[in-house]
């Protein structure tokens, strides 16, 4: 075979390869509603880039940014993103020719003692220089394939990593407002306290004077204690819930001891409820999760082509250009020059059934991956249907305990007054403001509570996600 029928051979090689004989990907159907339920009325459409700025809370803002640049979960993610970058560089790098220089400097002794011997010198020197090409033709898309795989899988990881990052902007969102309301609570409870405990030294002082019994002071008593014994319950929960945090934001084991979480501690307003903008299709496939799930599905589609190319022959070229002579000084002239040029074909004959059973558990892996992106979008819906109703239902719980607060504390008003002009004993006072303190906790945390669910609208809309940027 000459070196024009080698040409020829790689050129009709060339126009053939990349012919991928594996199945075509096509997404599979999903059935999603046309419209959303409990969706509010007003509110605002998810932001494309901090979302969290709906909050309007500028140390909110600097906690996120902070776990943005620190939490290991969200560095272990881009670690991930950086080794799938580079595999599908790898990747991509087999369908390209391998081109390699060798320089090589011998030295050899002959013997001259053998039958064989060759008259002349029995040292030797000998220099070669040359430029090494070989390439594979991918001509059933073995490579090609291997490449689209590795690609979705880079793909995948990035769509993962962008769950990793709404995930912890979320959690950094519920937990800076669970310390706003264990502060509002603490708060609420301390004057409490401090009223009680005002109202307790002067019923002692009645007491004494023999204008009430013992066992309405002891009663009185009961209830200084009752809340003296809720903050502790409540400052651990703060204590454990600051810790939590600052794991989220990345702070070393010696700043979460040392350092306190700054936060807005007031009560404030709730959050405006978020609405959807796009139609339901648009926002559950475009989340990062369901991305990440259909790129591992088109991931193991294209492994099958690899698999099942596998069982076809395998074409390689090969050739080196260069010098070789016994001197240095005369290894780049003329007469020291070397060449070749090879051709490679591989066809795979007994294997013990290695390559089929390769091909059935790709095909197999394909069936999870299908069932798992439709399990992902499932999901996706589940918690998106929740997340708006929780929201909506939240505001309303607020709206409530707000109402029941402000009605409570004009029971409270009323019932001094009504003490104050002897119609009612002190009972009657502490049992007011008992319900009064229950139902300050109980607003406190139901505004963390709708606070929570708009950041978990934003979730499981997406998060701001704009979709795949390579």
């Amino acid at each position: 075979m000459n070196k024009r029928s080698l040409i020829y051979i790689a050129l009709a090689s060339t126009l053939l390869a990349g012919c991928s004989i594996g199945p075509a990907y096509e997404r599979p159907a999903a059935e999603l509603p046309e419209a959303w339920l409990a969706v509010p009325a007003q509110g605002k459409t998810m932001p494309a880039e901090r979302w969290w700025a709906i909050y309007g809370d500028a140390t909110l803002d600097r906690l996120v940014s902070e776990a943005l640049a620190g939490n290991q979960d969200l560095a272990l993610a881009t670690a991930r993103l950086d080794e799938a970058r580079a595999l599908a560089r790898i990747a991509d790098a087999e369908q390209a020719p391998s081109v390699d220089a060798t320089f090589q400097r011998d030295r050899s002794r002959r013997s001259n003692s053998t039958a064989t011997r060759i008259p002349g010198a029995l040292e030797n020197n000998n220099y070669r220089a040359q430029l090494n090409v070989a390439y594979e033709i991918d001509l059933w898309g073995r490579l090609s394939n291997s490449s689209k795989a590795a690609r979705a899988g880079l793909l995948a990881t990035t769509a993962a990593r962008e769950t990793v990052r709404i995930a912890l902007t979320a959690e950094v969102v519920r937990s800076y407002y669970a310390l706003v309301s264990f502060d509002a609570q603490i708060a609420a409870t301390r004057r409490s306290l401090e009223l009680r405990q005002q109202d307790f030294r002067l019923q002692r002082t009645r007491a004494n004077a023999g204008l009430i019994n013992e066992f309405t002071l002891r009663q009185i008593e009961a209830e200084v204690l009752a809340a003296q014994a809720q903050l502790p319950a409540l400052e651990r929960r703060r204590t454990g819930e600051e810790l939590a945090l600052g794991v989220l934001l990345g702070r070393s084991p010696r700043a979460l001891i040392n350092d306190s979480v700054a936060r807005t501690a007031e009560a404030g307003q709730p959050a405006t409820p978020v609405i959807p903008a796009d139609l339901p299709s648009s926002l559950l496939l475009r989340r990062p999760d369901v991305v990440a799930a259909e790129q591992q599905l088109i991931a193991a589609n294209a492994r099958i082509g690899a698999a099942r190319a596998a069982l076809f022959p395998r074409i390689g070229l090969s050739g080196y250009l260069g010098s070789e002579s016994a001197a240095l000084t005369d290894l780049f002239t003329g007469p020291a020059g070397i060449w070749s040029l090879g051709f490679a074909l591989a066809q795979p004959i007994f294997q013990g059934g290695r390559l089929f059973g390769e091909i059935e558990a790709v095909e197999a892996r394909e069936r999870q991956a299908l069932a798992q992106y439709q399990k992902t979008l499932q999901t996706a819906f589940r918690e998106t249907h929740d997340a708006l109703v929780a929201q909506t239902k939240a505001r309303e719980v607020f709206d409530a305990g707000t109402a029941r607060a402000v009605a409570l504390n004009e029971s409270l008003r009323l019932a001094r007054v009504r003490y104050d002009n002897g119609l009612t004993s002190q009972l009657e006072v502490l049992d007011a403001e008992r319900n009064l303190l229950n139902a300050e906790l109980n607003r406190a945390d139901a505004l963390r509570a709708q606070r929570a669910a708009v950041a978990d609208v934003v979730r499981a809309l997406g998060g701001g996600w704009e979709g795949l940027q390579l």
